[in-house]
């Protein structure tokens, strides 16, 4: 196995002295609950160049908790965002799954908000203007904040999307007031997981938005991730997994309110979350998930206690397929260099006896190695190329578009091993 990699039989140890527990990320609470440990793994999206292979690499312990006083699930290591999302090799555009699940984002919202050429559309964490383009092909104003440079040019140069290079917070948002750049809606899309500060963002969108105004926030619900396993959406990226009982403690400190929610699947669950300031009134589905949230004990940790033992199960059954079919003599790739599958593959010791490589559609990560593992990750075409007959899916949250694309190699007799919630072969 994997030199380092975690053997989770410390998936349920008792946490250390009390004087070593993280403070809750939301409301400063002391007393965590640990939830699950992953062990040190390095970071998810430390895709390594040729010359970095020789090199020492860093590993972070991988530790999650629940918090008893607001409900927040999160990890306790907190690696600086700026060694984190600098430097970033995801590209949403990649993705047809998520173009499509933005451009029917952004024509609802239009003709339900009444925007226009008098409107400003902010997104936080644009990445690559996926988003952002499809305001402004429709002559509505926009802007981008992206803090990885190489991704907010893309932006820049490929959609022509003005984009800022700059973490988003209270500071930001107070020098885009100063300026009048106040926001009709404010879009942070898989990057509210991803802040080490909640509070410093939601400080950020209450100075921004207008008094009208919408923030939409969309992040994996902490509802589908245990529910259904999804263990290997938490890496170092992830500072926090939410709950709408959870955001809206959070919202009503800073004098905002969740006035909506709706659920989406991408991402394996996720939660789209309409935040307006204070005095707005609550929808419905809002109160419904809430009591739903406290009726099912998400607000309490007895919901989360036997996830690690669910967790070390799942380990069991895949490694024993992977090894039976080395065994057989069975040639095994592995399709997506993501963030979840560097969780996946380090956590569970999957390393190069048993994978031989990764193949990505985005150019940003072919010609690169898998964090900890080293496997080397090169285009789809490699699939047909060298015939592996199973491939391990790591993006499995697209996995009907993947499947799809894929029709030829699967033609062909080639396979593939779903590792979540359960392992399955399709």
């Amino acid at each position: 196995m994997a030199g380092g990699s975690a053997s989770l039989e410390a998936l349920v140890s008792p946490v250390g002295a009390a004087s070593m527990r993280p403070r809750c990320r939301s409301c400063g609470q002391a007393d965590l609950k640990q939830v699950l440990d992953l062990g040190r793994v390095p970071l998810a999206n430390a895709l390594l160049s040729t010359e970095q292979l020789n090199e020492p690499e860093d590993r972070f312990p991988l530790e999650l908790y629940f918090c008893p006083q607001c409900a927040l699930v999160q990890i306790g290591e907190t690696v600086p965002p700026e060694r984190l999302f600098r430097d970033y090799a995801y590209a949403s555009s990649f993705s047809d799954t998520m173009v499509e699940h933005a451009r029917a984002l952004v024509e609802a919202l239009i003709g339900r908000r009444g925007l226009g050429p008098a409107s400003l559309v902010i997104e936080v964490a644009s990445n690559d203007g996926y988003l952002l383009q499809f305001y402004q092909q429709r002559g509505i104003p926009v802007l981008g904040i992206e803090p990885a440079a190489n991704i907010a040019e893309l932006a820049i140069k490929t959609k022509g999307i003005p984009t800022l290079v700059e973490f988003f917070d209270e500071e930001l948002a107070g020098r885009l007031a100063v300026e009048g750049r106040f926001a009709d809606v404010i879009h942070a899309h898989n990057v509210f997981a991803h802040v080490p500060d909640p509070n410093r963002f939601a400080g950020g969108i209450k100075r921004l938005l207008k008094p009208d105004g919408v923030a939409v926030v969309e992040a994996p619900y902490v509802r589908d991730l245990i529910d259904k396993l999804e263990f290997d959406t938490i890496y170092h990226e992830h500072f926090s997994y939410y709950s709408v009982s959870a955001v809206d403690a959070l919202c009503r400190r800073h004098g905002l309110l969740v006035c909506d929610v709706e659920l989406v699947p991408i991402h394996g669950g996720s939660l789209r979350l309409f935040i307006a300031h204070a005095g707005q009134p609550q929808s419905a589905r809002v109160v419904e998930l809430l009591a739903k949230e406290k009726s099912e004990g998400l607000l309490t940790f007895e919901h989360y206690r036997d996830f690690g033992d669910r967790v070390a199960r799942l380990k069991q059954q895949l490694l024993a397929l992977l090894q039976r079919l080395k065994g057989e003599g069975r040639r095994i790739a592995a399709y997506g260099a993501s963030a979840k599958g560097s969780t996946l593959m380090n956590a569970f010791g999957i390393d190069r006896t048993l994978i031989e490589f990764v193949v990505d559609r985005s150019n940003l990560k072919q010609g690169r190695f898998t964090p900890g593992n080293h496997l080397p990750i090169l285009p789809p075409e490699a699939l047909l190329e060298r015939r592996p007959e199973y491939v391990l899916l790591l993006t499995w949250n697209f996995s009907a578009e993947i499947l799809a694309q894929q029709s030829e190699f699967r033609r062909r007799g080639g396979k593939f091993i779903v590792p979540v919630p359960e392992v399955t072969v399709a």
